[in-house]
């Protein structure tokens, strides 16, 4: 498992680095920036030399490929540079405007867990046909409304209609309500879709007969069975869900008139203040794969399916080992049936 862990750790650097290196690219093949527009205004009255100690002074003077390597040295040491428009280190705006973005995806992670959990196993469950079909509808649904509608239908009906919630950002939790079902209603449209599929396919296994045939109830088998092995596609999904709620709370930020990262991203690239814009992509990023780490990280400690083929990849030395014996190995069906549970396997 260490060897595993270290792995994924790599890879994290790895996309860390590119997305930065690729951001940098993209971003400075852009025509023009900050500095080159005030520069260039008429109504700045700007001398040239004023513009040559601008430049000096944010290091736009170089070539390209010393900007890259001087950006990616203050990085190295914590330095995200200074914003074009303002002249304030990138660093203090990110880290002003994240805490309130990290609460609004949080509790909007919460809600598309909760949403998308309820619409799969509701949706799977449920006695009466029309609710099945209703809930069985609903990712295609979310997924085909964009998010800036579905938050100015909550602004609309919540707060201009019944009162219910601030129109505004007032720094109470019932401001954070609003923005967070936006975003939920988003990322539980692909997650409930997922689930509901896994649990279908999961209820048609052999395992779960079996359990039926020995007398298991229907709540027994789902918790004891059908939940854990129909949850492990929805932990792959929950990784992509991040990204889903990164780009979303910009949009939705915007509709709510919310302080975060998702203003500073619209007002950078309004300014192309170009150090922003690379600040919040490298931000985004981390988030990104910090997360898909910690998922990658779980998966074998609730799949042991995963765990055996990670442990089968470096198999031990053992006695029989040296004398050219074959290491014991899972079989083909061992390692891909599901989970029983432990009492009923043991019966």
């Amino acid at each position: 498992m260490a060897r595993y862990v270290l792995k994924r750790l790599a890879h994290t650097v790895l996309v860390l680095w590119a997305a930065y290196t690729l951001a940098f690219i993209l971003l400075t093949a852009l025509p023009g920036n900050a500095i080159s527009n005030l520069i260039n205004n008429p109504q700045n009255q700007l001398t040239p030399e004023d513009g040559k100690l601008l430049k000096a002074f944010y290091g736009l003077d170089h070539p390209v490929v010393v900007q890259y390597v001087r950006a990616l040295d203050a990085l190295l040491h914590g330095n995200l540079g200074y914003s074009l428009s303002s002249g304030a280190k990138v660093a203090d705006l990110l880290g002003d405007a994240l805490p309130g973005t990290l609460r609004l995806t949080a509790l909007g992670f919460v809600f598309g867990a909760v949403i998308a959990g309820g619409a799969g196993v509701v949706g799977s469950y449920a006695r009466w046909n029309w609710l099945r079909t209703l809930l069985q509808s609903f990712p295609a649904l979310a997924a085909s409304v964009p998010s800036f509608v579905i938050g100015i239908l909550i602004l609309y009906s919540f707060s201009f209609q019944l009162h219910l919630i601030p129109a505004v950002d007032d720094g109470t939790f019932l401001a954070l309500v609003g923005p967070a079902v936006t975003l939920g209603i988003m990322v539980s449209a692909p997650l409930s879709q997922v689930f509901s599929a896994s649990i279908a396919a999961t209820r048609r296994q052999p395992f779960v007969h079996v359990l039926q045939a020995r007398g298991a109830g229907e709540r027994y088998i789902f918790g004891r069975g059908v939940l854990r092995n129909s949850s492990l596609p929805v932990l792959t999904m929950l990784g992509l869900a991040v990204g889903e709620l990164i780009a979303g709370s910009v949009v939705t930020e915007a509709v709510f008139a919310r302080n975060g990262i998702g203003q500073i991203t619209l007002n950078a690239v309004n300014t192309q203040d170009l150090p922003v814009v690379q600040g919040v992509v490298l931000v985004a990023t981390t988030g990104y794969v910090l997360v898909n780490l910690v998922v990658d990280v779980v998966h074998p400690l609730i799949d042991p399916r995963i765990r055996a083929d990670i442990l089968a990849a470096r198999p031990k030395k053992t006695k029989g080992s040296e004398k050219g014996a074959i290491p014991a190995r899972l079989g083909p069906d061992e390692a891909t049936s599901p989970r029983l549970p432990e009492e009923v396997a043991t019966r």
